[in-house]
């Protein structure tokens, strides 16, 4: 299991990402467009600068949705590669067998 506060923190990163998401794609779009001047970018890039740096998608971790661990996740399935063994030897995933041969 996860720090609780790690979980959180995470949590709070995806509010802050969503709040942002539109203003950012906006800046992205004017630096990349041809028909731009040079000073337009560098108001784009600088305004990116000024953006929370929890606003990046980047920085907000896949983590297990029933303990939140944060590694060795299956994004398919939104759980962790432990916690997936458990729930198919239990039976508690549809359509996945245990393998034998």
């Amino acid at each position: 299991m996860a720090k609780k506060s790690k979980i959180a923190r995470n949590e709070q990163r995806k509010v802050v990402v969503a709040r942002y998401a539109a203003k950012r794609a906006e800046l992205k779009k004017q630096l990349v467009d041809p028909t731009s001047t040079d000073e337009q970018r560098e108001a784009a890039r600088l305004g990116l600068q000024k953006l929370p740096r929890n606003a990046s998608p980047v920085r907000v971790r896949s983590r297990d949705a029933i303990d939140g661990r944060p590694r060795g996740n299956l994004s398919k399935f939104g759980i962790s590669r432990v916690r997936f063994r458990d729930m198919a030897h239990r039976g508690e995933l549809p359509g996945v067998t245990k393998s034998s041969w």
